[in-house]
This record gives C-alpha cells, sequence and structure tokens, in this order.
C-alpha cells in the first residue's frame, strides 16, 4: 500500500514540477524571444549530440515527436539560432547545426541559468540526487521498453 502511494506522489509530481518549471523558464526566457522549448532543444542538441544531430536523433533525445521538433527548429531558424542542412549522405534527412548567435545567446543567459538551477536544486544533498538519478534513469529506460513494446504491436 505505500508503495503505490509512493508511485502516484512521484508520477504526479513529476508533472507538476515539469510543469511548474517550464512556466518560470518561459517567463525567464521571454525577454530573449524564446520559448523554453525552443531553448531546451538547442541545450539537447548541445549536451547530447557531438556532430549536427537529424530531426529525428533530437526528437528521440527529447522524448518528442519528429513533427514538434521541426516545427520548433524551424522557429529557432528564424531566429538564427540554427541552421538546417541537408544530409550529406541523404537529402531527405534534415540535420541541425547550431550557429554562433545561439552560443552568444548561451553566454548572455548563463548566470540567470545557474542562478535558476541553483535555486530549482537548493537543499538537495548530493547522495539524494545520486538517487534521484537512478530512479529517473530506469522510469526513462521502462518508458524506452514500452515505447518499443507498443511499436512492434
Amino acid at each position: 500500500m505505500d508503495l503505490m502511494k509512493d508511485e502516484k506522489f512521484v508520477f504526479g509530481s513529476i508533472q507538476i514540477v515539469a510543469n511548474k518549471k517550464e512556466t518560470l523558464l518561459e517567463r525567464e526566457l521571454k525577454e530573449f524571444d524564446i520559448t523554453f522549448k525552443q531553448w531546451f532543444l538547442t541545450v539537447v542538441i548541445e549536451n547530447t549530440f557531438d556532430t549536427p544531430p537529424t530531426l529525428k536523433e533530437t526528437a528521440k533525445a527529447m522524448g518528442s515527436s519528429h513533427q514538434n521538433v521541426k516545427q520548433i527548429a524551424l522557429k529557432l531558424e528564424q531566429k538564427g539560432f540554427i541552421f538546417l542542412e541537408k544530409d550529406k549522405k541523404d537529402s531527405r534527412v534534415k540535420r541541425i547545426r547550431l550557429t554562433e548567435e545561439r552560443y552568444k545567446f548561451s553566454e548572455m543567459i548563463q548566470v540567470k541559468a545557474a542562478t535558476f538551477t541553483a535555486a530549482l536544486f537548493m537543499g538537495i544533498e548530493e547522495d539524494e540526487m545520486s538517487k534521484a538519478r537512478v530512479v529517473l534513469h530506469r522510469m526513462m529506460s521502462n518508458l524506452a521498453k514500452m515505447e518499443q513494446r507498443e511499436q512492434e504491436d
């Protein structure tokens, strides 16, 4: 019974934390005319890939749909933060390359990002963070397995 209560709490809390975090970040990013999802796409690319990823690879890394990532990418391209280029081996495939403009933006908001992150994780000890990482990693793995089974059906 207690396990079920914990599962329900964690399940709901993840969504609440995600929503509140996104709302607060939207407010922070508003002055820069960029949305949370646009910013997040660039962060995922910068921190996940060594070479410019495809739209499909980026969508998978973000846990989003190809079409959603494409729409976000097109808006970022208009703002000069990314460049969509055709893959050299397959011209049907689009790769996302971060621009110098995006790197300048990142430097500009670095202090705000650090302040936000510090406030979000305030009071959470290193061992707690480590345990949370394990739990979230397992949940992401379980979701990937569920998604794989769904695709097989």
